[in-house]
C-alpha cells in the first residue's frame, strides 16, 4: 500500500478518486480546505485541513505521511462565476497550482496528476476532439486550467517531475448516492432540480445540425473519471514514463448525447412526464463536442464502463438522499 496525496479530496470528484483509491487498496491523504467538500467524504482516511496555497501545509502533509504521488483535483470551477470573479480563479487553479507543484518538487515526491478540462480547449470548429489540437478556451477558468498544465509541464521539464493531465469532459452521475454532485450548475441536476418545482427543464436551442437539433456532449460517469486518475497515478508509479515527461489525455465516452436525449433519459428514470422548454441559443455553444480517446486507451487501458441510463440513475439516487438529507 502506498499513500497518494489527493488536493480536494472532501469534494464531489475528489470524494470519487478518494473511494476509487481505497478500492484499489491504496491510501488516501487528503488535503482540502473545505470551502466547499463536505469532510465526511473523506471517510477513514488521512485528513488535513488546510490550502493548497498555504505550501507548509502541503510539504508537511506530504512529508509526514511519505506520499508517493499528487493527484491535485482542489479548484474553482464554475465558469459563470470566473467571468464575474476572475481573480479568484487565478489565485486558486493558478496560484494555488504552482504551490502545489512546488512543494511536491522539494518534497521528492516523483509523480504528478492534474485534473484538468476540457475547457482547455474552448470551442474548436470540430466535431471530434483530440489532445493535439491548440488551447483557445472561452473562460477565465478554462484559461486557469490551461496554464495549470503549462506550469506543470515546465516544472517537469525543469525538474524531472513525471506528470500527466486528464482533460475530462461533462461529469456526471455518483457511485454511491452519497457521494452525489452537491452542485446544481450542469444539464443533469438542473433538470432535478426544475422538475422538483413543478418547473420544465430548458433546452437551449432546437435548431442545431444534429439529430434532434439539440446540442450534442460526451457525458461520462464520475467513477469512471476517479478510475482514470488511479489509472494514471498507478502508471507513472509504476515507471511508465521518463523523468520530465507531460502527457494529456481526454476523458469521455467518446459518444455524445443530445440533449433532448438527456431530458428524455430523466424522464424516464425519474417517473417524471415533462415538454421541455426550448428558448434561444445560447452564444458559443457548438452543435456537438465529443472527446476522442484512442490515446488514454491504448496508453492507459482506461475506458469508460457506464452508460447514460447508469449516470442519470445514479445521479437520482445521489439527488433523492440530498434533498432527504437536508
Amino acid at each position: 500500500m502506498a499513500n497518494w496525496l489527493v488536493t480536494g479530496g472532501a469534494g464531489y470528484i475528489g470524494a470519487h478518486v478518494v473511494a476509487a483509491l481505497s478500492e484499489q487498496g491504496e491510501q488516501a491523504v487528503v488535503v482540502d480546505d473545505l470551502s466547499t467538500g463536505e469532510r465526511s467524504r473523506a471517510n477513514d482516511c488521512v485528513f488535513v485541513e488546510g490550502s493548497i496555497l498555504d505550501e507548509d501545509v502541503v510539504r508537511r502533509a506530504l512529508r509526514d505521511n511519505d506520499v508517493q504521488g499528487v493527484i491535485h483535483i482542489a479548484a474553482k470551477k464554475q465558469v459563470g462565476e470566473s467571468v464575474a470573479d476572475p481573480q479568484k480563479y487565478y489565485e486558486q487553479n493558478v496560484i494555488g497550482t504552482l504551490r502545489l507543484l512546488s512543494a511536491t518538487v522539494a518534497e521528492n515526491v516523483p509523480s504528478f496528476v492534474f485534473s484538468s478540462s476540457a475547457a482547455t480547449y474552448g470551442m474548436p470548429e470540430v466535431e471530434v476532439v483530440t489532445e493535439d489540437m491548440a488551447g483557445h478556451p472561452m473562460s477565465p477558468y478554462g484559461t486557469s486550467k490551461l496554464v495549470g498544465e503549462w506550469s506543470a509541464r515546465d516544472f517537469a521539464v525543469a525538474t524531472g517531475l513525471c506528470v500527466v493531465s486528464l482533460r475530462y469532459f461533462n461529469v456526471a452521475g455518483a457511485a454511491r448516492p452519497e457521494l452525489g454532485d452537491p452542485g446544481v450548475f450542469n444539464l443533469i441536476p438542473l433538470a432535478f432540480q426544475a422538475i422538483g418545482a413543478g418547473e420544465r427543464p430548458r433546452i437551449f436551442g432546437a435548431d442545431y445540425p444534429t439529430r434532434d437539433g439539440t446540442c450534442v456532449r460526451d457525458y461520462v460517469h464520475v467513477a469512471d473519471i476517479a478510475d482514470a486518475h488511479v489509472a494514471a497515478l498507478k502508471d507513472l508509479a509504476a515507471g511508465g514514463a521518463e523523468p520530465g515527461s507531460f502527457r494529456a489525455y481526454n476523458v469521455g465516452r467518446g459518444e455524445g448525447a443530445s440533449v433532448r436525449e438527456v431530458l428524455d433519459m430523466v424522464s424516464g428514470v425519474t417517473g417524471k412526464t415533462f415538454e421541455p422548454d426550448v428558448v434561444g441559443r445560447r452564444p458559443g455553444d457548438p452543435a456537438r463536442y465529443v472527446a476522442n480517446v484512442d490515446s488514454i486507451r491504448n496508453d492507459l487501458g482506461w475506458s469508460a464502463r457506464f452508460d447514460l441510463r447508469e449516470m442519470v440513475e445514479s445521479a437520482w439516487a445521489g439527488w433523492q438522499h440530498r434533498q432527504n438529507n437536508r
